[in-house]
């Protein structure tokens, strides 16, 4: 998995490929094994997460019934054994506990055409975030996930969604943490899984990566392999009704 831009930690979800791709070459040295180590910068301790469906395909079925499953997924997953995990990156004064879904919105304005910038997404949801009372304003454990309607594909650092990439998250401004999670319409970001399950696969990767490396970069992070879910990515696991990726455990030496 490459880096988005030379200066920028990774923080994709990336194509799902033949692992084949992964693997060193011959006579080409395996990387370092993996370590998370901490590098000073904020964690979410009891993440907040808002729901942002962004598109008018998100109004009706069968747009809507997946929006109202992904909500639901949130409201079971932040309270879980997924969450329960990632208490061995918890700091002195910094514990990561259980989250929850604080609310939920979609819009439809402005219209979304075949493509979008991650500048246009970040200067949109700064938008609602002044204008729409609809939107809490952002706290140090708000954490914003934006979701788009099919057809409409995402240009981050120089590259595309469903050709780079399924996923990410970042931050911008004064701590505004969010995920962007563009509709998994192609081979790549379906990973031969049905669209919830890719979406909450997804979801979950970003998810404790948000928590445990808000800023990308500066939480927990490993400068050969990036964070705790590009460690393990593509590699899922049951939990409940959902379908969640494994994510690195340091304790562990694996993915879990």
């Amino acid at each position: 998995m490459n880096k988005q831009r030379s200066h920028d930690p990774i923080r994709i979800v990336p194509l799902h490929l033949p692992t084949e791709l992964y693997r060193p070459a011959p006579g080409i040295a395996a990387p370092p094994a993996a370590k998370l180590t901490y590098r000073g910068g904020p964690l979410l301790q009891a993440a907040k997460v808002f729901t942002i469906f962004w598109g008018q395909a998100w109004q009706a079925n069968p747009g809507s019934g997946l929006a109202n499953q992904i909500n639901e997924f949130f409201r079971f997953v932040l309270s879980s054994e997924l969450l329960d995990q990632l208490a061995e990156y918890n700091l002195a004064g910094h514990s990561i506990g259980h989250g929850s879904l604080i609310g939920t919105a979609t819009i439809t304005q402005p219209a979304l055409s075949h493509s979008i910038t991650d500048a246009a997404i970040q200067q949109q949801l700064q938008r609602e975030i002044d204008g729409n009372a609809a939107i809490p304003k952002p706290d140090q454990n708000t954490l914003y996930f934006i979701y788009l309607a099919a057809g409409t594909a995402v240009v981050q650092g120089g590259s595309r969604s469903c050709q780079a990439f399924c996923g990410y998250h970042d931050t911008f401004g004064s701590g505004i943490y969010y995920a962007v999670m563009p509709y998994p319409n192609c081979a790549g970001c379906l990973g031969g899984m049905t669209v919830l399950d890719a979406l909450t696969s997804t979801s979950s990767h970003e998810l404790c990566e948000a928590i445990t490396d808000p800023v990308p970069g500066q939480g927990w992070y490993d400068d050969t392999h990036g964070e705790i879910g590009d460690i393990c990515a593509w590699q899922t696991k049951k939990l409940g009704n959902y379908t969640v990726q494994l994510e690195w455990s340091n304790k562990a030496a694996s993915c879990k």
